[in-house]
């Protein structure tokens, strides 16, 4: 099949780690993270497990799989540690699967120098070589450069976020299409993750924030929605662990007024600007405020949040558009840009999100849906 695991994009990936464990002097690197085991060695496995991965700089790689070993891996070991007990999920999973991991390296030598996720490597692990006086230790903190090596997606993964921004495309059909004065939020709601599954052909393994009607975002409620509001439907279906995330603003009863459509022209404004301004090395807050400036120019409306971020393994990755960061744009990032502007007039808002590729020489748009409000 088409996203089944490719074992040779997983060696690569650690091929590219293997560069960073060299320039950092590491004999290993420990992920815990749920994330990198999979960018590492291909299965994902479900968030109630606490799968482990260890790859040392000769290349050797040893995942530690919950249950059984998974049938296609990047991993030249598999050790399996016990997650449930007669279909009990156990609570000490993550220690269980940090002592399987121990046990396979022992046969490996003492190493001197660990590379680990300072956020969630276990105690369990690293413990007993920190006590250790004749042989110590030092737990270096990869975790920034395994975020890093994240954002240039390679084949595989570009392949799984076009088809989860493609469910996107059909739920925004799907909500073009129903969309009525009455209908329910968690009608709404419900009918677009069903089109997301259909469409992706198997359960979603994320989805996005904004179901909300009339306001600028929030989940499904109880409510119906009413003629003159502004659906802001902000979704992001993942597909086997990588996130899409697009936005799109529709009239509930599909008359918008002057003052809507006027908006929604000021904030569509901004798409032109992304492929005229963004390439590799440009800076991403320099095109924050660039947006901005743009976007505060229509008066009696406000702008205040991000203008966008990355996507990947994580809802939101680098690189980070927006002030509080100094980012600059690498090939192979996939990002988002969603500008908004928000007014009680506009009966909630309009907010609209495209997401991009990174290529050598500028971006390629990876969701050309209508951004109409209509």
């Amino acid at each position: 099949m088409a996203f089944d695991i490719d074992v040779a994009a997983c060696r690569h990936r650690q091929q590219r780690l293997q560069v960073e464990m060299r320039k950092r002097d590491l004999d290993v690197v420990v992920v815990a993270k749920t994330e990198h085991v999979q960018w590492l060695t291909g299965p994902r496995f479900g968030w109630v497990y606490e799968p482990m991965a260890a790859l040392w700089k000769d290349g050797s790689c040893t995942l530690v799989a919950p249950n059984e070993a998974p049938k296609v891996h990047a991993a030249d070991t598999v050790v399996t540690y016990e997650a449930q007990w007669l279909c009990t999920l156990r609570n000490d999973q993550r220690q269980a699967a940090a002592t399987a991991l121990k046990k396979a390296l022992e046969g490996n030598g003492r190493p001197r120098r660990i590379g680990v996720e300072y956020s969630c490597c276990p105690l369990h692990f690293t413990q007993r070589s920190i006590d250790d006086l004749e042989h110590p230790v030092d737990l270096i903190d990869i975790e920034p450069s395994l975020f890093h090596l994240r954002r240039r997606k390679d084949a595989d993964e570009l392949a799984r976020i076009k088809h989860a921004i493609g469910a996107t495309g059909a739920m925004y059909a799907k909500a073009r299409e129903i969309m009525k004065p009455g209908l329910s939020e968690l009608e709404m709601f419900n009918a677009l993750q069903a089109t997301a599954v259909e469409y992706l052909g198997e359960m979603l393994t994320g989805t996005g924030n904004d179901y909300a009607c009339g306001v600028p975002g929030g989940p499904p409620r109880p409510r119906k929605i009413e003629a003159g509001e502004l659906y802001v439907l902000d979704l992001g279906p993942a597909f086997r662990g990588y996130f899409a995330d697009n936005c799109r603003a529709i009239a509930v009863d599909g008359k918008p007024t002057a003052e809507q459509l006027a908006v929604q022209k000021h904030i569509a404004e901004v798409f032109p600007m992304v492929m005229e301004t963004v390439k590799p090395g440009a800076s991403c807050r320099d095109f924050f405020t660039k947006v901005k400036q743009h976007l505060d120019s229509y008066p009696g409306t406000t702008f205040g949040h991000h203008l966008g971020h990355g996507i990947g393994l994580f809802p939101h990755e680098a690189p980070h558009l927006n002030s509080s960061w100094d980012d600059t744009f690498e090939v192979g990032d996939v990002f988002t840009v969603e500008p908004g502007l928000y007014s009680e007039k506009l009966r909630g808002g309009i907010r609209l999100e495209n997401d991009y590729l990174v290529t050598e020489t500028g971006v390629e748009l990876l969701s050309d849906f209508p951004l109409e409000l209509v």
